[in-house]
């Protein structure tokens, strides 16, 4: 093993996540992480007072970070999630109307306007996240994106806020992705507290 080959992952890891970007629905980047920090907790923060849900979709890794932030959005934010991912609904859905619209046919049921869309897709071009993104607007939620790979990506103007990693690594995507979110949680609870 060639010296310093492990570091050099972490090294791309701190790149990506410092060149991470995120815009809004005009295409307008952040001029900083702690302007987009500022920005992503202001959003979790109005769905939290006003008394919304929020819904986390995604798939494979994504999956895994969207059902870990339901958890933690829900027990340390204190805010309301709802879990797309209870094996009968996801099983239901797919068998009954295609893995395509996994997300999209419970969220007809179940979202409601000035709700939460949190869509994760590492490439951006997942069906079923398109067509989650499609029903949130359609029922007037409000859209968060996180992906990574190609910039044109399906998903990565979808947003009123849209968090780019620049990078076709799946590893380093999702562990972006999973870090800033983390950070989202973590900075309502140390601010509200204990919501529970």
């Amino acid at each position: 093993m060639e010296n310093g080959r492990y570091q050099e992952y972490l090294d791309k890891l701190v790149e990506c996540l410092e060149t991470t970007q995120t815009y809004d629905e005009n295409g307008t980047a952040c001029q900083d992480y702690e302007e987009a920090m500022s920005k992503l907790v202001e959003l979790f923060s109005d769905i939290k007072k006003n008394g919304k849900q929020v819904f986390f979709v995604g798939n494979g890794g994504s999956a895994a970070i969207a059902s870990h932030m339901t958890a933690d959005f829900m027990k340390n934010g204190g805010m309301k999630t709802y879990s797309l991912y209870d094996t009968s609904v996801t099983t239901c859905m797919g068998n009954d109307y295609g893995y395509e619209y996994v997300f999209s046919r419970p969220l007809e049921f179940l979202a409601n306007e000035g709700d939460l869309l949190v869509a994760i897709s590492s490439s951006g071009n997942s069906q079923n996240i398109v067509n989650a993104i499609q029903v949130a607007k359609e029922k007037n939620l409000k859209i968060l994106t996180f992906s990574g790979f190609q910039k044109e990506n399906r998903i990565s103007s979808a947003g009123m806020l849209n968090i780019h990693v620049p990078i076709d690594c799946y590893g380093i995507v999702e562990s972006i992705h999973n870090l800033i979110l983390q950070q989202i949680v973590d900075m309502i609870w140390e601010r509200d507290g204990n919501c529970l």
